[in-house]
């Protein structure tokens, strides 16, 4: 039986730790995992980060079936991992059960909403991990922490059995610590072994570099730079790529299908929540259909646009967030503007539904900051194999 470290980080939830050996054979049978606890496994509480949810819904009595698939290569489940609450926050706290220690800066919060997966990767807790991925709750949390994380084209794999939050957006994503650990999983996951070399063009957007501040923009075309020395990159005007319009359109669509999925429920426990979640519910509740077709068609046009630029030898790369990870003695204004900031960034593949990928590029007085890869739709494995042969031992700190 696997050897499962201690739990210093708050990683796991207080429920307990589950350990599910995987077979003895497979792609990942040396490999650990834990399980983002919006995942079914038969015979524990799903929480969904919520207490209500866990007192209002019975023990699941099936397992999902992406879990079977891990167990069945060879995987072991070392536990399932804190989530924020019905994981409806990209910050990783939660007035619940409180926040998961970051381990690369441990004044600030680690990510969310997959803040546990990504802390128990980046503690070496486990050596992978599963999360999802709605607005940015892998692609966030990987930054912060210092480690790799991808965000899959929307759709590609199965989410039988996990909590949903907005459909049209929701995907699962992973975690690991080195590029090789997070190819592996995805051949497994994506049911593909082939190879995609690729000697892309890489476009950076300046409309993504305008999300960041001036100092953090300097230094962040400097680590580039150094990066990427040897592919060619075009920094490009997208005047269509007007940022602050996409992620309103991002903010509309899923709060309404949040709304339609959960506010029943959510209706019914609103007095409970923690801080910031209710008022979210709140303001969703007041988004109408028509608002949210409006934002629909735009998100058409968006996803257009992208699919325009966007070829098997074209990556877009922006930062994967719009500031340090907010220290947790932040004020609720401070985390809220960070919110509004970051979501300018994380819905250019959200609305695209296109495959993501967090390079831990660099540190800024020890925090972790990403650089982030986006594919075009189903270049999955190309991307991660890019990643891989050319980034996987070149991280810059």
């Amino acid at each position: 039986m696997k050897v499962i470290p201690r739990d210093i980080y708050s990683a796991f939830i207080l429920q307990g730790e589950p350990l599910i050996e995987g077979n003895q054979s497979g792609e990942l049978h040396d490999l650990t995992f834990g399980l983002k606890d919006v995942f079914d496994v038969a015979g524990l509480p799903t929480t969904f980060g919520s207490p209500d949810w866990t007192g209002t819904h019975s023990i699941a009595n099936k397992t999902a079936p992406i879990v079977t698939q891990l167990l069945n290569e060879g995987a072991t489940l070392a536990g399932k991992t804190h989530t924020d609450e019905l994981t409806y926050s990209i910050l990783g706290m939660n007035a619940h059960f409180g926040t998961p220690v970051n381990p690369l800066s441990p004044n600030r919060v680690p990510g969310g909403s997959s803040s546990g997966s990504a802390v128990s990767v980046a503690g070496n807790l486990v050596d992978f991990a599963i999360g999802t991925d709605t607005g940015g709750s892998v692609r966030i949390p990987a930054s912060f922490c210092g480690i790799y994380g991808i965000r899959p084209t929307h759709g590609r794999i199965s989410l039988q059995h996990a909590r949903p939050l907005a459909k049209s957006f929701d995907t699962l994503g992973w975690f690991a610590r080195d590029t090789q650990t997070l190819l592996k999983v995805g051949k497994v996951l994506f049911g593909d072994t082939s190879q995609l070399a690729i000697n892309p063009t890489i476009i950076i957007p300046k409309q993504a570099l305008g999300v960041l501040s001036n100092e953090l923009q300097e230094i962040f075309l400097l680590k580039v730079k150094q990066i990427f020395k040897d592919f060619t990159i075009e920094e490009l005007d997208l005047e269509w790529m007007q940022l602050r319009n996409f992620a309103e359109t991002f903010r509309v669509i899923q709060a309404r299908e949040i709304w339609l999925e959960h506010g029943e429920w959510a209706s019914q426990n609103l007095e409970h929540f923690g801080p910031g979640i209710k008022q979210r519910f709140l303001i969703a509740k007041d988004i109408s259909e028509e608002a949210a077709n409006s934002a629909r068609d735009v998100r058409k046009v968006i996803q257009e646009r992208l699919n325009q630029i966007l070829t098997p030898s074209t990556i877009i790369l922006v930062p994967t967030t719009s500031n340090l990870a907010p220290l947790l003695t932040s004020s609720a204004e401070e985390l809220e503007q960070f919110r509004k900031d970051t979501f300018q960034l994380v819905s250019i593949a959200g609305l695209g539904g296109l495959p993501q990928v967090n390079i831990p590029a660099f540190k800024i007085d020890g925090c972790g900051f990403g650089i982030s890869l986006i594919g075009s739709p189903h270049s999955d494995l190309q991307l991660l194999d890019f990643v891989h042969k050319n980034f996987g031992f070149k991280v810059v700190n």
